[in-house]
């Protein structure tokens, strides 16, 4: 990625260049001892005897600002510089480094240069005379400084203990995620995001959907499976658009390395159910395709047509097409059969010695969506047990079903217990349980 304001947008922490242009540099107020006086903070004689003279000159160029050319007024800030300079060697208490600090950064500023900025913000930092207000908003300019020079470890410095506070800017944790993902630190990265979320989250506020996705980034550049995994739940849940569903549906599948198709239909019925099946034919024809080869249209054909006939709707498919054709051609033949076998379903299931009968009952019924049969039929087969191998598929589609109908604190207990592969699919449905519970 490239380091660049604009990728988090000039007008946020730049901006905060114009929240200090006016600073007035003063010594604090000191909070005084009943029993004596705190020794206050003050100039040093040296300092004090080249100030005057250098302020006077200072404020006359900053008369001309917006009054003469953008040129002109440059020159005459560059003028300035070694004076400045000459100054230096006469900074002697932290009085003195705060305002040759603001000196610096605001000529740095006139005269467009970065790394006299970068030294005025630094020696206001590090004076420890600024007020306390200010201290954020000077840690992100400089850190923001760093981010921009690529000194990423000047950037970490600065602006990781800024995490804690929920004021902070919006880029500023972006910012900092960067400079450890570019210090080959991705991991640190993911856990500064996470502790400004906390601290926003601590505060009674939203944390920005720009943090979700820029930790998805990093953690996907950076090709952290679990982490990316991780994320796309986090950005699901605090942000459930259409987009969001269908990116973190697609991470969890595609992060996987034993997905077979039974996984694929379940990540598939979320992002039915999610709407993201409902977006742009360019995002999701490649989706409508994956869906119908998971389903088996012999198996489930109510649910093959259903899908075949809703992409066609929605222009992600083509009638003509020959997969499209070759799915509804094996499909539709086999539904009225299939929709009269539904009936005996649930006296098969009980007369079999296993459960495996009532798991594929049951998925027959929650393919036609016949929630509260196939929720029936499933916790039968758990009951009746020989489904080892299939547990978390039943416990999956238990979870399904119980969704469905309503029993959202239900649906969470049953996907709670789902591992193995189907582990992160668990979380994603139990996700969107909460949502439906919320009323979302």
């Amino acid at each position: 990625m490239r380091a660049h304001f604009a990728s988090f947008g000039r007008t946020t922490v730049a901006a905060a260049a114009l929240a200090i242009a006016s600073l007035v540099v003063a010594a604090p107020v000191i909070a005084k001892d009943k029993e004596k006086e705190a020794p206050k903070v003050t100039n040093s004689a040296e300092f004090s005897k080249v100030a005057g003279p250098f302020q006077k000159t200072f404020g006359e160029v900053q008369a001309k600002k917006g009054k003469i050319a953008d040129a002109d007024f440059a020159a005459a800030a560059a003028a300035l510089v070694p004076e400045l300079a000459k100054l230096e060697p006469n900074v002697k208490s932290p009085l003195d480094r705060l305002i040759f600090g603001d000196w610096q950064r605001q000529i740095g500023t006139w005269t467009s240069d970065n790394a006299l900025m970068t030294r005025g913000l630094q020696n206001m930092l590090d004076s420890g005379q600024l007020q306390p207000n200010l201290v954020a908003t000077v840690s992100a300019m400089l850190g923001q400084m760093a981010y921009v020079a690529k000194d990423y470890p000047t950037a970490i410095k600065v602006l990781s203990p800024l995490m804690a506070n929920p004021a902070v800017d919006d880029a500023v944790p972006q910012m900092l995620a960067e400079s450890y993902a570019s210090s080959g630190q991705p991991k640190q990265g993911l856990d500064a995001l996470k502790s400004a979320i906390a601290a926003r989250k601590a505060a009674g506020k939203d944390a920005p959907e720009e943090w979700y996705t820029r930790g998805n980034r990093i953690a996907y550049a950076a090709k952290l499976n679990a982490e990316s995994t991780e994320w796309a739940l986090l950005l699901v849940a605090a942000y459930p658009s259409p987009m969001n569903w269908l990116g973190a549906t697609q991470l969890v599948r595609n992060g996987a390395s034993n997905f077979g198709g039974p996984e694929e239909l379940d990540v598939s019925r979320l992002m039915d159910q999610t709407g993201a099946l409902k977006l742009e034919p360019k995002y999701v024809e490649r989706e409508y395709v994956a869906y119908l080869q998971a389903i088996d249209a012999r198996r489930f054909p109510g649910e093959a047509v259903r899908i075949a006939e809703q992409g066609i709707a929605t222009g992600a498919l083509k009638a003509d097409d020959t997969f499209v054709k070759d799915s509804l051609a094996q499909a539709r033949p086999r539904v009225a059969a299939d929709k009269a076998s539904l009936p005996s379903l649930a006296k098969e299931a009980a007369a079999a010695p296993s459960g495996k009968v009532a798991a594929n009952a049951a998925d027959t019924l929650l393919s036609y969506g016949e929630a509260a049969q196939a929720d029936t039929l499933y916790t039968m087969a758990l009951a009746k047990g020989g489904i080892d191998a299939e547990k978390d598929r039943v416990m999956t589609r238990l979870g399904i079903a119980q969704i469905d109908e309503g029993k959202y604190a239900e649906a969470k207990a049953t996907l709670a217990n789902v591992g193995g592969p189907r582990a992160a699919i668990a979380q994603l449905w139990a996700i969107y349980a909460d949502q439906k519970a919320a009323g979302k």
